[in-house]
């Protein structure tokens, strides 16, 4: 019997991607609704690590399952590494705030960068996913993917920073590249490659016990 994964996650956006990117983990991929489970974990943790954690550990024990969740966010090198773990509530409100919405966050962020030059806009996307059992158990990977804020929104691919975040070798945002080429060298794809193996090695072990 194949055995449920509890993606810890209520991001639509999020839940797409893993959804994708954890296909072949040899686990069914569940969220917390689907369990009929109130998922709303507090996001207290000071690193992106610290809050994967938070949550995956509480979606293990409310589900009683194991469970992956994820936080990431882009780090601006001339803003001090801002906005970081706050990337998802940046331009104010709190992280279920439905009125803060992508366009008002890639706003802000460019109002910010205005007039600062390329070799100054370097930037990064982060990630760490958290895999815990309902025993308490914790895994950890993480992924980095490197580039710079641009000068204006492009593309329509993606969700989040991603229209403005500019991979300088190829020319194009993340919002522009196709998502098989994001979702392969993406922080969240570098991640989830590093998750899926260990998933699969949970999964064959469960097999063989």
């Amino acid at each position: 019997m194949t055995r449920r994964l509890v993606l810890g996650t209520n991001n639509p956006g999020k839940l797409r991607e893993f959804r994708h990117l954890l296909d072949g983990c040899g686990f069914e991929l569940v969220t917390p609704r689907d369990l009929g489970v109130n998922f709303d974990p507090e996001e207290t943790g000071s690193t992106f690590a610290e809050n994967a954690t938070m949550k995956a550990v509480e979606a293990a024990r409310a589900c009683g399952l194991p469970a992956r969740a994820d936080d990431s966010g882009l780090e601006v090198d001339h803003l001090g590494g801002r906005p970081g773990i706050f990337s998802a509530r940046y331009a104010g409100g709190d992280r279920t705030d439905s009125n803060i919405s992508d366009a008002r966050q890639l706003e802000l962020l460019l109002e910010e960068m205005k007039g600062v030059p390329d070799e100054q806009r370097t930037a990064r996307f982060r990630c760490a996913i958290a895999i815990a059992t309902p025993a308490g158990d914790v895994q950890l990977v993480d992924g980095v993917f490197e580039g710079r804020i641009g000068h204006e929104v492009r593309g329509t691919h993606g969700f989040g920073y991603d229209p403005i975040f500019v991979l300088p070798e190829r020319g194009l945002t993340s919002a522009e590249l196709p998502p098989e080429e994001k979702n392969r060298i993406s922080h969240r794809g570098q991640a989830a490659a590093k998750a899926r193996e260990l998933l699969r090695k949970m999964s064959g072990d469960a097999t063989a016990a």
